[in-house]
């Protein structure tokens, strides 16, 4: 018999994120009316958070498998094979209204969550990433939001140990009252020693690692699956506290208990804490569970069942052994300084029962917490409804007076593209002694003791989104694997973090459908599987004014393979006198400012469709700026995105501090040569290109890319102390030193941060 609970009341129901008809499901599966642990339970299994209840009908459509591909979604992270018996493991995920609330704390524990997703499987981190968005820097609350977070991410990461080697930084009014913080983390583990989460074994002992349980966290699934209101503040207590150098010991003592055959299953306790941890290691391995949550390890006075099991506190791990190990991997932890307690054992119920006290305080089927639990096909607009809705406005005519400098200096002033010194300035990216590259189109860190090395970067442009949810999803995916081939590196896997607004409004649910769509379409396209990802939604508040959503913002994880570390390229020009060639240079394809930086920032007009991605030019452009790498042929490369052409080579001339001379007329083949189309060119942001130097005197880039049909324009060369534009020798249309524009690219973060 369970033991006595409070009455639930429709308030209650309410106040745990259940609907009526999500409540009579519960009342259906149990067959009775559930006590207050129970409810509490199903309340954060059925969270979008844990749930994922509107978007798994479309996650199943996306591609999950390739040869190299050892595990994909449905673990604590994806795997994937990188030769000579080792594996990469890696993930992204959000901690977006956490780091809201409490900016510190959220991010910290963001990152803490995503380490622990990746050793729990085996792996040591050897990396870190993360894409963040904030709002207008104006906003009363932005700087300390923005400084709490750098502080957050720097503040955990240096402590373990892990390196922070890549990452986006973006502003947009859209993320004023819901600030996006995504954390992704990759480790390398042996193939053969990969571990899993399915529980087996009825009598297994089941075994609590790490930090004791406390309050901090209590409802934090629920909290990250509903929009802010205007009692945020008041959500506080639900935010975690991280300890960094507890979760280093946690690492080091899972690794050492991973090197032995203790081990049947492991799951690291994140959101929903131990309720989550339990049901999916007991559902995944069809078998049942019971805990005794007298035996949990408990900081504060008082903790009951319903405390326990919802309790988001950090650093801890839930294990199943083998019968007769607890001692060996008690003495483990014990000398590691951490808490060890045997609390349950695997039963073969399919049931989740609770005791404590000498009570029975759940008893609840596990099939309706998990498999079972509810899926929603939800609403949504076909494109051209969308673009009704979205009422995005085309170009109807460029402007009309243009001053090439000027509008240069104006993007590296703004936001979007001024340096993000300050913020990696904060980051340790050397720890380790690993990290070969950050700052470019990828950071690079080797694999320890082999030749090889991993590339990682992280991408989206949420603009190209919300104009055109497909195109922004193929986008997405079409960038990250540029950014991964312009260091040299194969494209293997993609983790993403899928951030949204609200799936009950049709015209969100259309972007993420949309999106969705356009990230499958190119994964397959480009050989590009996901192995792992998040889905983070409602992300809105109506405390900024009526109901304000984020832009539409699936951010990509992308991890790729150098099999010989010494063949990279970075950004930075290698030397003067070196040729500047635009690979991918289309003598067809006008030059597309839909939704690009310069029309916005430098003209206010946000207008136009996203430029069209071409995933066949992608992928064969791709494989030969690759294979120019590989060759030693490259001296330097970088893709072209945001700002086009002008801010690519503006950013190489930067990283070198050697200047560039952009001859105009070599454009003529590929837009009119009137000085007025010279800026539509320079910063348009047709996709599939690649801006890349080579030594003067050589033409192997040239050749190479004429045998094999490749798009090749010769655009200019290095030297000088200024990017100049000019249509000859003796023309010039702008001239900015690079004295200006390193002045003006620092200068953002400089006076903001200082004021």
């Amino acid at each position: 018999m369970l033991a006595e609970s409070p009455t639930i009341t429709p308030d209650i129901v309410e106040q745990h994120g259940l609907n009526p008809e999500e409540y009579q499901r519960v009342l259906n599966a149990l067959g009775r009316e559930p006590n207050l642990v129970e409810l509490g339970i199903f309340s954060v299994m059925w969270s979008e958070h844990c749930s994922y209840k509107s978007s798994r009908f479309h996650l199943k459509k996306l591609p999950t498998e390739a040869p190299w591909v050892i595990c994909g979604p449905g673990e604590n992270a994806g795997v994937i094979d990188i030769g000579d018996g080792q594996a990469a493991i890696f993930k992204m995920e959000s901690h977006n209204h956490p780091s809201y609330i409490e900016p510190y704390q959220g991010a910290a524990t963001g990152v803490g969550g995503i380490l622990r997703d990746v050793f729990t499987m085996g792996a040591r981190p050897v990396a870190n990433a993360n894409a963040l968005r904030f709002g207008r820097p104006d906003h009363p609350k932005m700087k300390h939001l923005v400084k709490g977070v750098v502080a957050g991410i720097g503040g955990y990461g240096n402590c373990v140990g892990v390196p922070t080697v890549a990452g986006e930084t973006n502003f947009d009014a859209a993320y004023d009252g819901n600030i996006l913080v995504n954390a992704m983390t990759v480790g390398v583990a042996d193939a053969e020693r990969i571990f899993y989460s399915a529980a087996t074994g009825v009598g297994n002992p089941i075994v609590y690692v790490g930090s004791k349980t406390g309050r901090d966290g209590i409802h934090g699934a629920t909290m990250a699956s509903a929009d802010f209101g205007e009692d945020s503040e008041e959500k506080r207590p639900t935010v975690q506290v991280g300890d960094p150098f507890t979760e280093k010991l946690l690492i080091e003592a899972c690794l050492e208990l991973m090197a032995t055959d203790a081990i049947v299953a492991i799951q690291d306790m994140g959101a929903a804490g131990l309720t989550s941890s339990s049901v999916e290691m007991a559902s995944k391995g069809g078998a049942g569970i019971r805990l005794d949550m007298n035996a949990v390890p408990c900081r504060e006075e008082g903790m009951t069942p319903y405390d326990m099991m919802l309790s988001e506190s950090q650093e801890r791990m839930l294990m199943v052994l083998k019968p007769g190990r607890e001692g060996e991997a008690e003495a483990i932890f014990r000398k590691w300084e951490l808490d060890f307690a045997v609390i349950g054992e695997v039963t073969d119920t399919g049931r989740m029962v609770l005791d404590f006290d000498g009570e029975t305080v759940c008893d609840i089927p596990l099939g309706p917490l998990a498999d079972d639990a509810p899926e929603y096909e939800r609403p949504y607009l076909s494109r051209s409804e969308y673009r009704n809705w979205a009422q995005i406005k085309s170009v109807e005519s460029l402007p009309k007076d243009c001053d090439i400098g000027a509008d240069l200096l104006k993007l590296m002033r703004s936001p979007a593209f001024a340096s993000r010194r300050w913020i990696w300035e904060q980051y340790d990216r050397q720890v380790g002694a690993d990290t070969m590259q950050t700052g470019g189109d990828a950071g690079i860190v080797r694999v320890h003791g082999t030749g090889k090395a991993l590339a990682i970067t992280t991408d989206c442009t949420p603009r190209y989104c919300y104009a055109d949810p497909l195109e922004g999803g193929k986008q997405a995916i079409a960038e990250a694997y540029r950014n991964l081939s312009a260091v040299g590196a194969r494209p293997l896997a993609v983790t993403n973090c899928l951030n949204f607004a609200n799936p009950q409004r049709p015209e969100i649910m259309s972007q993420l459908v949309h999106a969705l769509e356009g990230m499958g379409e190119a994964c397959r396209a480009l050989d590009f599987p996901i192995v792992s990802g998040n889905v983070s939604l409602y992300n809105e508040s109506k405390a900024t004014g009526g109901g304000s959503a984020i832009l539409p913002t699936p951010a990509i994880g992308g991890v790729g393979l150098i099999e010989d570390s010494s063949r990279t390229a970075g950004i930075a020009f290698a030397g003067e006198a070196h040729r500047l060639l635009l690979i991918g240079a289309d003598p067809d394809s006008a030059p597309e400012l839909g939704c690009s930086s310069w029309l916005d920032i430098c003209h206010g007009r946000r207008e136009g469709l996203p430029p069209k991605v071409n995933l066949d030019a992608e992928r064969k452009h791709g494989e030969f700026v690759r294979e120019l790498i590989g060759q030693g042929l490259a001296s330097a490369v970088h893709d072209v995105s945001d700002g086009g052409i002008l801010v690519a080579v503006t950013e190489m001339a930067l990283a070198s501090g050697i200047g560039a001379r952009l001859h105009t007329t070599a454009f003529e083949d590929y837009v009119d040569a009137e000085k007025l189309q010279h800026a539509w060119s320079l910063f348009a942001e047709n996709q599939g290109r690649y801006v890349v130097s080579e030594p003067l005197g050589s033409d192997a880039v040239t050749t190479l890319a004429k045998k094999q049909g490749i798009g090749c324009c010769f655009i200019g060369w290095t030297g000088g102390d200024s990017v100049v534009i000019a249509p000859n020798c003796e023309e010039t249309i702008a001239e900015v030193s690079l004295d200006e524009l390193r002045d003006a690219h620092d200068s953002f973060f400089r006076d903001w941060m200082e004021n």
